[in-house]
């Protein structure tokens, strides 16, 4: 495990009680049918909201209802369907090479592991970790996106900067089964409460242990700045 600070295995125990005692029966915000849809959802959901991805994904399914129909789309007619949910570009090249991916190495089926997502164009540990969980229920990670990452600096459940780093510093300190659970709270929980500007803590059920810290601050050259 990383450096922590005092007293976070104790914070990270009330933590998961505040989030569980608020969504009970946590999920995700990507409207998916199955593993692929939400593969693709997901991808599309980089630097975009979930709501605008699922105003987009309901005429691309249509159009595309698998991989196999997928790798055979043109990149400029991709392109127009997803250009709304922004990177537009690196988005159908990644969607395109994951669906000829899927279709000449699995069958046609979305993988169950880490290590064969992440051979996907266009995924990452978070979107497997996502995926795995929210088709398969399968807890192999914990996904770390701004919300999350943004949450445990505040409660003080990290001190790192880099998602995979912030990955293993909370897989450490929740039970492994509710890494998926966790997710899916905190980006709630973030876009409820703990927001980037304005967080509401008048409101926050963790107020009472939350130290209130933010990352720590990185000079023009990317190294961390003395406190």
């Amino acid at each position: 495990m990383t450096s922590l600070r005092a007293g976070c295995r104790m914070r990270a125990q009330k933590t998961l009680a505040a989030l569980r005692m608020r969504y009970p029966n946590p999920a995700g915000q990507l409207v998916a049918g199955n593993a692929w849809e939400l593969l693709v959802a997901t991808v599309l959901a980089a630097q975009c909201t979930d709501a605008r991805v699922n105003t987009v994904t309901p005429s691309l399914f249509t159009r595309w209802p698998n991989p196999e129909a997928l790798a055979e789309a043109g990149q400029a007619e991709l392109e127009a369907v997803i250009r709304p949910t922004g990177f537009y570009r690196n988005k159908a090249k990644n969607l395109i090479g994951a669906a000829k991916r899927l279709r000449d190495v699995f069958g046609g089926a979305v993988p169950r592991s880490l290590k064969e997502l992440i051979s996907l164009p266009g995924v990452a540990r978070k979107t497997a970790n996502v995926v795995l969980f929210g088709a398969f229920g399968i807890n192999e990670g914990l996904a770390v996106d701004t919300h999350v990452k943004r949450i445990a600096h505040r409660l003080g459940l990290t001190e790192e900067t880099a998602p995979d780093a912030v990955e293993k510093d909370l897989t450490a300190l929740f039970p492994h089964e509710e890494w998926g659970n966790i997710n899916h709270s905190m980006v709630l929980f973030g876009r409820d409460v703990c927001r980037a500007r304005g967080p509401r803590c008048q409101e926050c059920a963790m107020a009472s242990f939350c130290p209130r810290l933010e990352p720590p601050r990185k000079n023009s050259r990317g190294a961390r700045l003395k406190k």
